[in-house]
């Protein structure tokens, strides 16, 4: 029995009822709100419920995908969205949204939440974590690789599921800015403009590294890991899931159907008996091609051939008859399930007619935890002896084999008649109908829910601000260098000004620069607290350098950590101090007072930092002052685990800032992160909020963030000029050259 699962997506009914026809084993598809897809055919709620029934009729298993990041507005939305498809069944819902999960786990118990790739999750930590927490499977990073899907295996009993074909993400899951920042919509809110498949160049001071046909260089070729599917399922995979909501059904056709050829194919044979016909690879490729296909992560971190640098292909061939016999045997086809009939027809007797599906694990092709039997017994009239002409062995035969309105098809139907009877054929239809309508819902009731299990929901009337979190009168400033001319500098304007800075904040990457030790020693003099930076992304190869300064990290004793995933909260309480004080940055998303109160329940959070795609209103609405907003700063729009070095020139492991060029001429810098082997594409324009003082008093942040990521030491120094002298002086100044206030105006739908 397989028990590795293929899970198909479903833009629409037509292909959730395609990719269950095809060979499926579950499905994932949106609703009309919270989904990450919002541009797909998100089918109505009454077409949703019908999805699932047909789904489960067939033992295929529905997940919702609720995997946005909610406001605080939309909150009180969602129990009743959720109720809804709780009771018509749904097999668990994906989840993106800290907030968002908890509320589930709190108010439909009974629900299975899968923790979405978009939780950025990269190892055995994060997946440990949100196990205690309640979720019964994680979709970690695309990025990660077969050895960290291994550790996660070991180290924690949880199902994983992983992408293993469909569109790839130029940016790590969920921690893309650039299309609401160049597009103006959200990744995070399932409205991706598509920003990296336009075409870019790549400068290296005034050198141009890619050549002039090879310019769509974000733009990832698609994912097709069919050659290594065995490693996958060896390494302890237990979901296989495929990506193209936003695709037609014969695409979800083709794919699911020859994914599951494939499957099959090794479960039959393992890993001696599998080979991938080049044929079917073709076949693939015919549905689309976004110029080539790859096996993704797995095997390497990043590389060139992971890229389709050029044009989409164009005037290609179609595959007519391929696409053909794909429409009319999964999308206009049907999917009938066996069953076997008994009927007797006694004279001076009820019709007794049992219909029953046997061996549903068998039929379904997996283990399911219901009945592998079940049937239903109907009771008719007494057949009256015949007047004229009786009713025939054939008769019955044909009329009761009628089942082209239902979902089944009789494998097998036993006929007991008497000799000269008279029955209608009406009564046999109607029989029929009855029968087999009783056994559809006796398959879909093994599903449904009613309410005892839910915990109603009667909105956030206990939400209060941690009493360590009430409005100051000033704001504090926390210099964030990531290089240490930037520490220079910051270190000169205090010396000049005489004054001791709140914070200043040092990227981790420095702990392995010569003379950090000196430099963290005169930070401690001129700042009352001296904190420690963490890399955006936090993988086999941050635990390495982190484990290599482990005891400088412990000698210098920061005051605070600044963490971008949940993976380093892990790692800082079990490695440096189990009582660290903890700043959430910007990406450990609090969209909403949900999540908010999530963060401070688990953690020992000092504050957290507002997202940056909320606007200033959003951000009051959270009502939660005294946490941190980002002030200045270019703001990373994309982090990769590619690399555009690596990929125009070669890698070297030499730190360096490059140039992206987009259509318009914009210069979008991008930081080699080496010692994490990631990279950074910033904004061309640096936010800043200088001249909001009036709305920034509003939401009552404690800390200003002054993030300097590029600049040299006379230009950090020049912009906390302008933000001591307004901010804390008081004085009016001009503001950087150049800038942009980002979302904290417009925000993002």
């Amino acid at each position: 029995m397989n028990n590795v699962e293929l899970l198909a997506p479903a833009g629409s009914y037509e292909s959730l009822v395609a990719a269950v026809n095809a060979g499926a084993d579950a499905v994932y598809i949106g609703g009309k709100k919270f989904s990450a897809r919002a541009y797909a055919d998100n089918p109505e709620e009454d077409i949703l419920i019908k999805g699932i029934e047909y789904a489960h009729t067939f033992g295929v298993n529905v997940y919702m995908t609720v995997n946005t990041l909610l406001k605080e507005s939309e909150i009180g939305e969602l129990f009743d969205y959720i109720k809804t498809y709780y009771n018509a069944g749904v097999d668990a819902v994906i989840v993106q949204d800290l907030g968002v999960f908890e509320f589930i786990r709190k108010h439909f118990p009974k629900l299975s939440i899968h923790a979405s790739t978009q939780m950025t999750i990269t190892g055995s930590y994060g997946a440990i974590f949100l196990k205690n927490q309640g979720a019964s499977r994680i979709v970690p990073a695309r990025e990660i690789s077969l050895e960290e899907i291994r550790d996660i295996d070991k180290k924690c009993d949880i199902e994983i599921e992983c992408f293993v074909h469909g569109a790839l993400c130029y940016s790590y899951s969920g921690q893309c800015l650039m299309s609401s920042m160049i597009g103006g919509r959200s990744g995070n809110r399932g409205r991706c403009a598509q920003t990296c498949r336009l075409p870019y160049d790549v400068y290296e001071g005034d050198k141009k590294l890619n050549k002039a046909d090879e310019r769509n260089l974000l733009s990832c070729k698609d994912l097709c890991s069919l050659d290594i599917l065995p490693d996958l399922i060896e390494a302890g995979i237990d979901s296989l899931k495929i990506e193209g909501r936003m695709k037609a059904p014969r695409y979800t056709a083709g794919v699911v159907s020859i994914w599951r050829k494939y499957l099959d194919l090794y479960n039959e044979k393992g890993r001696a008996g599998y080979k991938v016909d080049k044929a079917d690879r073709k076949l693939l490729l015919d549905l689309f091609d976004r110029g080539g296909q790859t096996d993704g992560y797995y095997k390497e971190h990043n590389g060139k051939d992971m890229i389709a640098l050029h044009e989409k292909p164009v005037n290609k061939q179609v595959n007519s008859e391929y696409f053909d016999y794909l429409d009319k045997t999964f999308v206009e086809g049907k999917k009938w399930l066996p069953v076997s009939g008994s009927i007797r027809l006694k004279e001076n007797t009820p019709i007794i007619f049992d219909v029953s599906v046997n061996n549903l694990n068998e039929v379904y092709g997996r283990d399911k935890e219901f009945d592998n039997f079940l049937s239903v017994e109907i009771i008719g009239d007494i057949p009256q002896p015949a007047k004229n002409k009786a009713v025939s062995f054939e008769d019955v035969d044909k009329q009761l084999k009628k089942t082209g309105n239902s979902r089944f098809y009789f494998e097998n139907l036993s006929i007991e008649l008497d000799d000269n009877l008279f029955i209608p054929l009406k009564a046999l239809n109607e029989i029929r109908r009855e029968a087999l309508d009783k056994l559809e819902e006796k398959i879909l009731t093994r599903y449904t829910r009613d309410d005892s299990d839910i915990r109603e929901y009667e909105g956030f009337i206990n939400h209060v601000i941690s009493s360590e979190k009430k409005e100051s009168e000033g704001v504090k400033l926390n210099i964030l260098c990531e290089n240490m001319e930037q520490i220079d500098g910051a270190i000169q304007f205090a010396r000049e000004e005489g004054i001791v800075f709140d914070e200043i904040s040092i990227e981790s990457e420095l702990l392995g620069y010569e003379g950090i030790t000196e430099k963290i020693n005169t930070v401690k003099s001129y700042s009352s607290a001296c904190n420690l930076y963490m890399p955006h992304i936090f993988r086999d190869e941050a635990k390495k350098f982190f484990n290599k300064y482990l005891d400088n990290i412990k000698d210098f004793k920061f005051d605070n950590f600044i963490v971008r995933s949940l993976e380093e909260i892990f790692y800082i309480n079990d490695n440096i101090d189990a009582s660290a004080s903890i700043i959430l940055d910007y990406n450990i998303y609090a969209y909403n007072k949900s999540t908010i109160d999530f963060y401070n329940e688990k953690f020992n959070v000092k504050r957290l930092t507002y997202p940056l795609e909320l606007n200033l209103n959003e951000m009051k609405q959270l009502g939660n002052p005294g946490n941190e907003m980002v002030a200045y700063g270019k703001i990373p729009m994309m982090v990769s685990a590619q690399c555009l070095k690596k990929t125009t020139k070669g890698c070297d492991h030499k730190k360096e800032v490059l140039v992206l060029k987009d259509r318009k001429n914009s210069d979008m810098q991008v930081k080699t992160h080496c010692d994490f082997c990631y990279n950074t594409i910033l904004n061309s324009k640096p936010l800043s909020v200088i001249g909001m003082v009036k709305d920034i008093k509003k939401i009552a942040p404690e800390t200003l963030r002054l993030w300097f990521t590029t600049e040299n030491a006379r230009e950090a120094k020049a912009v906390i000029r302008k933000y001591f002298d307004y901010f804390i002086k008081g004085l009016d100044v001009e503001n950087v050259s150049d800038f942009t206030r980002g979302h904290l105006k417009r925000g993002i739908e």
